[in-house]
């Protein structure tokens, strides 16, 4: 016969009908100084990972990130509410990062819900693959849709280097 005991587990064996059974009971003996709180938030984080991620890497605003037909990446974001003048878009080829950034004074109109954001932002994108030519990035805002052109750098074509 088994102890009851073995490790964190109970393990208990039945035998019914000739058949043995296994029950197996995850036991978890209680801590001290409440660290099974700590414990299921580690536990959580590991587990739900995937949906951590997810609420840190989307947010405010909403973007779309693609290529087009011609390798361009093309960088879309909702901005419903603001004005040109509130835009700025700062490249820094040497980090080789494209920043997007909003201000925006927000004036108390009294007891007013609103359902459409309009706060500060920044984002910054980073071209790690430094394939981007950065410094030829056009922009364009139109009806609340900021669209960020960056063209794929031409590749560097061989060429031949006469001995003098």
């Amino acid at each position: 016969m088994l102890p009851p005991s073995v490790g964190s587990n109970m393990v208990s064996l039945a035998y019914k009908r000739r058949k043995f059974m296994t029950n197996i009971t995850n036991y978890k003996h209680p801590s001290l100084l409440g660290m099974n709180v700590v414990d299921g938030l580690f536990d959580s984080f590991f587990v739900d990972f995937p949906r951590h991620l997810k609420q840190t890497t989307q947010g405010y605003p909403v973007a779309d990130i693609y290529s087009d037909d011609d390798g361009n990446t093309v960088m879309e974001f909702a901005l419903a509410g603001f004005s040109r003048e509130e835009l700025n878009i700062d490249i820094k080829p040497d980090k080789r990062s494209i920043t997007v950034s909003a201000n925006t004074n927000t004036e108390d109109d009294g007891p007013v819900q609103r359902r459409i954001a309009r706060r500060s932002f920044t984002k910054t994108y980073t071209n790690y693959d430094n394939n981007l030519d950065l410094t030829n990035t056009s922009a364009h805002y139109e009806n609340g849709l900021l669209t960020v052109t960056v063209p794929q750098r031409a590749e560097m074509q061989p060429l031949s280097i006469s001995i003098s």
